[in-house]
């Protein structure tokens, strides 16, 4: 007969093998699923923005017709069950009779998508994370021995996810430390080594190019005393998105009309598009054009058009998603965070003759919003990093990150996804 001690080896190895062949299963699901996404969304948000360029009236109908859309599909196909990012995942993770259920996976990819590309202000970023955990959840609902390692299987699928979206596999599992799980251990390094693993692999076999095709050619010590300026301003702005967005979600839920609150938030978002038609959809497009330029002219205009594009950014983000949109804060930081280190840039070139470099300011400025408005300054650095495919800012980049970090929580101790409103009772 076999002894207690082999009898527990061999349930520990047939449950390593269950896990790995999980791990994997999940990873590949993962990857294709944010690949699909990321291209689907990029496709159509083209298409849609280049129509509202030639024929500007689309500007007032896309994202009326955006947001109807999510609503119904919300009403009818997934029975009045909303989307609460990643929270949805935090209530998973913390609570052991909870999960993701398997319909969050058409759910958040079809709203994220929906919402983006008929120009909604914000990402898909959050929609895949949730959506790939949701992958994860269900291996995890259909092994009943996995119930101790669901953080690890759902931050697998978020590992896999956030490495195909931002061509950078270390920036995948620093966010599931970072901001999901908190805490690991030696099945969570597995599982999600072997996540990494594919999604770096599938990367690797279609040639996956990075986001923004930037060259960088050095930085100069003389411009960290801006750089600390702009860590510290980035901090401020973050508050600013995170407040924004928790102010316009209070105020919209007093609006008790859903159709009332979707004509509110379209009218708002498509007033910012017609004068402002960067801020279409995650904005990605703008930034492009931005880094394209070796050299923007920055007349005191354009300074005030930058600069009138980050005060806006997080009121039409905040709109969007008041009003049913699907997405978060990472587009938008990134996003605020380019424009701003530009706007900070062209003033210090301008008015002080700092002669500092324009794009070592934007790739900076976009680490450092996404650090404070996610507390992750480890995962901004290399995602920024990976999705220009460059790590020579790597060290300033690290130092602002960690400023406007600890100046955001100096400011408001929580983010858009740890936020708990606190309710009196009477």
């Amino acid at each position: 007969m076999m002894s207690i001690t082999k009898i527990r080896k061999k349930f520990r190895y047939i449950l390593l093998r269950k896990l790995l062949i999980a791990s994997m299963l999940i990873a590949i699901l993962s990857s294709f699923l944010a690949l699909s996404l990321k291209h689907t969304t990029e496709y159509l948000e083209n298409i849609f923005f280049l129509k509202t360029q030639y024929q500007p009236f689309y500007i007032f109908i896309f994202p009326l017709i955006g947001l109807l859309i999510i609503h119904f599909l919300r009403e009818y196909l997934f029975k009045k069950k909303e989307n609460k990012g990643i929270k949805e995942i935090f209530d998973a993770t913390k609570n052991k009779n909870k999960s993701l259920p398997l319909y969050k996976i058409p759910s958040h990819f079809i709203n994220g998508l929906f919402t983006v590309a008929f120009g909604g202000s914000t990402g898909i970023e959050v929609s895949t994370v949730v959506a790939t955990a949701a992958i994860g959840a269900t291996a995890h609902r259909k092994e009943n021995r996995f119930r101790n390692y669901k953080t690890a299987l759902l931050c697998a699928g978020i590992t896999a996810g956030i490495t195909i979206l931002f061509s950078s596999p270390i920036a995948g599992i620093l966010f599931s430390i970072e901001v999901i799980a908190k805490k690991t251990n030696k099945i969570f390094f597995l599982t999600n080594s072997i996540a990494l693993t594919i999604a770096s692999a599938l990367l690797f076999i279609i040639n996956e190019t990075p986001l923004f095709s930037i060259s960088i050619t050095t930085w100069h010590y003389y411009a960290i005393p801006y750089f600390i300026l702009l860590g510290i301003l980035a901090g401020i702005n973050s508050v600013f998105l995170t407040k924004m967005v928790l102010f316009f979600k209070s105020q919209f839920g007093k609006i008790d009309n859903p159709y009332y609150r979707i004509i509110i938030g379209a009218l708002i978002l498509s007033l910012a598009l017609f004068f402002f038609p960067q801020l279409y959809g995650d904005g990605y497009h703008a930034m492009k054009d931005i880094f394209s330029e070796a050299k923007p002219i920055a007349t005191l205009g354009v300074i005030v058009t930058f600069l009138a594009l980050v005060l806006l950014k997080p009121i039409v983000t905040s709109a969007t998603l008041a009003s049913g949109g699907d997405g978060g804060v990472f587009a938008p930081s990134l996003f605020i965070g380019a424009f701003l280190g530009l706007v900070l840039a062209a003033i210090l070139n301008t008015y002080f003759g700092t002669n500092v470099i324009p794009v070592n300011f934007m790739v900076i400025g976009m680490a450092a919003v996404l650090s404070a408005s996610l507390h992750a300054p480890y995962t901004a650095l290399f995602l920024v990093c990976g999705i220009i495919n460059d790590y020579t800012l790597f060290f300033p980049i690290l130092m602002v990150c960690l400023i406007a970090k600890y100046t955001s929580k100096l400011l408001f101790p929580y983010t858009v996804y740890t936020y708990t409103p606190v309710i009196l009772k009477s």
